[in-house]
């Protein structure tokens, strides 16, 4: 079993390193509306003259009326009868639509994953029969595979016996390129039960030619309650059953991480979400002037802050403010160029402003869009200065203040250097008469207040956001 902290961790550094993969069940379904196995089959099991509550082989099951009926066309139609509802995304699949996962795997017939990522601007091959393995949809973002079909492919749809048994016959790709995925990708087990005989089978294969050596995954659980039982007698039996099917997992290197309620699992993919994106700074900020910082000593600060950020492995958001965004890019390009291993694609995203309109969007609505898009993609935000000219008249930058008022929308970590005067000022002001909403600040007021040693905000910038990881570990 892993603690929710380590798979948080563990977890973040698939999603960086490109490696990460989600294998989802029919669990993460139900929220929006749809069945679990065993609801679909419930009538069908009836028509049998069978108690559903009672059975646990529900391929069986399936079978069962396969072989009565003489036919599928049942179990067809209870699949498009069940799938083809209207339904309504759940947070947990907008939360992992919007994380850079490429790989999906599912059993679920039903088409939210495609909706999710869809609504995330995400271009996605979906593939359902061994003949749309060889044909690649170009620029795609994510892969879904189906490994059990989709509802408008029914006939085809992997769920009684003769199906399973014959499953690496007619599906033999799927269980190759699913077996050369859980070799090189970490996996995030999600609503699935680990009944499914294709799975185990797969997993034993990679056990067998890996050994202890094949790549760790993840499935969250519920711990049972006794309150979900009759009787005690009953509870106990179920936690064992499911102790023993968790140490079972670790065969596979699949790690258990146990919730006490499955709302837990939103909390726990915002915070992966979080954590993410705090790897990615914005720095938002403009300056004609320095105010009570010469020229020099405010270049030399921006020009190591952003180097010290890359050299710590976070990537640089600028939207190229004047008087900043020229620094800004110096500083973090000599941190890329002096690393072997660090190219400026990776480490710096420069977003410099449109200057005219577009179509019939004005040029303050292109703007709008343009900040929250930019915006969106951090989990930092940093002010610095913020001024500009108005008829030979230094003022305030609004542009500044709009990014902090997104940021703050976005739920982003804001970080203010207010001893830079201007705009980063006013924000610090705001931000100082409300700190019971910005606690991983309130150690470092005064640097952030007072201070004109770079070295010092510097070091105090990189602890802050330190802190703020530790934070969404816990």
């Amino acid at each position: 079993m892993d603690s929710i902290k380590s798979f948080k961790k563990k977890y973040v550094k698939a999603l960086r390193d490109d490696n990460a993969a989600i294998f989802a069940g029919a669990g993460l379904s139900m929220p929006s509306g749809y069945v679990n196995w065993k609801e679909l089959l419930r009538e069908i099991t009836e028509e049998l003259g069978l108690d559903i509550e009672k059975e646990n082989d529900l391929v069986a099951i399936a079978q069962y009326h396969r072989n009565e009926k003489g036919n599928r066309a049942n179990l067809n139609q209870e699949i498009i009868s069940k799938f083809t509802k209207e339904f309504e995304l759940s947070k947990n699949h907008e939360i992992l639509a919007r994380l850079p996962i490429k790989y999906y795997w599912t059993t679920n017939y039903d088409k939210i994953i495609e909706k999710a990522l869809t609504n995330s601007n995400k271009r996605i091959d979906v593939k359902i029969t061994k003949d749309n393995l060889s044909i690649n949809v170009p620029k795609r973002d994510v892969i879904i595979y189906k490994m059990h079909g989709d509802v408008e492919h029914p006939t085809e749809a992997v769920i009684t016996k003769d199906d399973y048994e014959s499953y690496n016959l007619t599906r033999q790709l799927f269980t190759t390129t699913l077996q050369g995925d859980l070799i090189s990708k970490t996996f995030l087990f999600i609503g699935f039960s680990f009944d499914d005989p294709n799975l185990d089978y797969i997993l034993s294969r990679i056990r067998i030619l890996l050994g202890e050596s094949a790549r760790e995954h993840y499935a969250i659980f519920r711990k049972l309650k006794e309150i979900d039982f009759i009787d005690k007698e009953k509870y106990l039996y179920a936690m064992t059953k499911q102790k023993l099917k968790i140490d079972d997992l670790k065969r596979y290197s699949i790690s258990a991480v146990l919730v006490d309620e499955f709302e837990e699992i939103e909390d726990i993919l915002i915070d992966i979400e979080k954590l993410f994106n705090l790897n990615k700074v914005f720095i938002s900020g403009s300056a004609v002037k320095y105010g009570s910082w010469s020229e020099i000593k405010a270049n030399t600060f921006m020009h190591d802050l952003s180097k010290s950020l890359v050299e710590k492995d976070y990537k640089i958001v600028s939207g190229f403010g004047i008087g900043v965004g020229g620094t800004i890019i110096n500083g973090a390009l000599e941190a890329i160029f002096e690393s072997k291993y660090k190219n400026s694609s990776n480490y710096l995203e420069l977003r410099p402003f449109p200057q005219f309109k577009s179509g019939k969007i004005t040029l303050h609505e292109l703007w709008e869009k343009y900040r929250h898009d930019m915006i969106s993609k951090s989990g930092i935000a940093i002010f610095l200065f913020g001024n500009k000219f108005n008829k030979k008249k230094v003022i305030q930058a609004k542009g500044v203040y709009r990014e902090y008022q997104i940021a703050k929308e976005l739920d982003l970590s804001i970080i203010p250097i207010g001893s830079t005067g201007y705009t980063a000022k006013k924000i610090f002001y705001e931000i100082s008469k409300n700190i019971d909403k910005y606690d991983y600040l309130k150690d470092y007021l005064d640097v952030l207040k007072n201070s004109k040693d770079s070295n010092l905000i510097i070091k105090t910038v990189l602890k802050i956001i330190t802190n703020i990881s530790k934070d969404y570990l816990n």
